[in-house]
């Protein structure tokens, strides 16, 4: 069963994880959202950084006494042990798209779960941003203004084939698979085209490409 949507919005939405967060990226996709949500414990970096979210979702094991009371009209525990507290926001979030910070800089396995999230919820678009990165599931085609010579790391989470143009090393007939095959370290030549054939795919750029990346995301399609 779909979850009932917690927030809405008409624009994009921050999403903020219990990871190290860096207050330059939370202040650049709070300059592109309509609305600040936390992921349980991401609400104690919020309130480190003077930031007040809009909404708190999770299980609440990680939200301090000082935090849960300071924002008590605005929780929304939710209960269930099935899925992350990424995932608890993401399919409880009715916005256009997701800006998620702190969810890459802490532990790896964190943010692994994290990536596997955005697979999980494929009809839900989500971009991850890091101090080093910006990361979002490749949708079935994309185009991206990007300079020569920025890396495109793809990495499968699931069986894909796709097609490339501007890709240095062209991805066209092969088969990527988790323990097989990977898409890491590429490079643009230019404005790079991507096709991919499941929602599996899992695109690294420059966190200097969040501009182009989001523009890119506009025209994309989505997947079913």
């Amino acid at each position: 069963m779909v979850p009932a949507p917690l927030v809405h919005a008409a624009g994009p939405v921050t999403l903020a994880g219990g990871g190290p967060i860096c207050a330059d990226d939370l202040e650049a996709c709070l300059a592109l959202s309509d609305k600040l949500v936390a992921a349980d414990g991401g609400a104690n970096r919020l309130l480190e950084l003077r930031q007040t979210p809009d909404a708190v979702i999770g299980d609440m094991d990680s939200l301090s006494a000082d935090s849960a009371a300071m924002l008590q009209d605005v929780l929304y525990p939710v209960a269930e042990q099935d899925s992350t507290d990424f995932e608890k926001c993401l399919t409880r979030i009715a916005a256009p798209l997701v800006l998620a910070v702190g969810f890459t800089e802490g532990r790896v396995d964190h943010a692994l779960a994290a990536f596997n999230g955005l697979v999980r919820h494929f009809g839900r678009r989500c971009v991850i941003v890091s101090r080093r990165e910006v990361i979002t599931l490749t949708p079935p085609e994309l185009t991206l203004a990007l300079t020569a010579g920025d890396r495109v790391s793809l990495f499968p989470l699931q069986r894909v084939t796709g097609t490339s143009r501007g890709l240095h090393w062209p991805i066209d007939g092969i088969e990527f698979t988790p323990g097989g095959v990977v898409g890491t370290s590429n490079r643009a030549d230019g404005a790079v085209s991507l096709t991919v054939d499941a929602p599996g795919m899992v695109l690294f750029l420059p966190r200097r490409s969040l501009g182009p990346l989001l523009e890119g995301l506009t025209r994309a399609p989505h997947w079913n």
